[in-house]
């Protein structure tokens, strides 16, 4: 009989440390997806506007 007194009385303890956990997950996972996509938006290299844009820059990107 004391197993489920007690979970009555714990029931809304227990459900706000799951929101809790939710909650902190999923802004893990914000922070760590914005990180990432941070990262990618630096490395965008744009080609001069005085420099000719030739058939070797747009075959070979890696090749300054």
């Amino acid at each position: 009989m004391g197993i489920h007194y007690d979970y009555k009385s714990t029931r809304s303890a227990k459900a706000m440390e799951k929101q809790a956990k939710r909650e902190k997950k999923l802004a893990e996972k914000r922070a760590k997806k914005q990180l990432k996509s941070g990262l990618n938006k630096k490395e965008d290299d744009t080609i001069p506007l005085d420099q000719v844009v030739t058939l070797e820059h747009l075959t070979n990107p890696e090749k300054k």
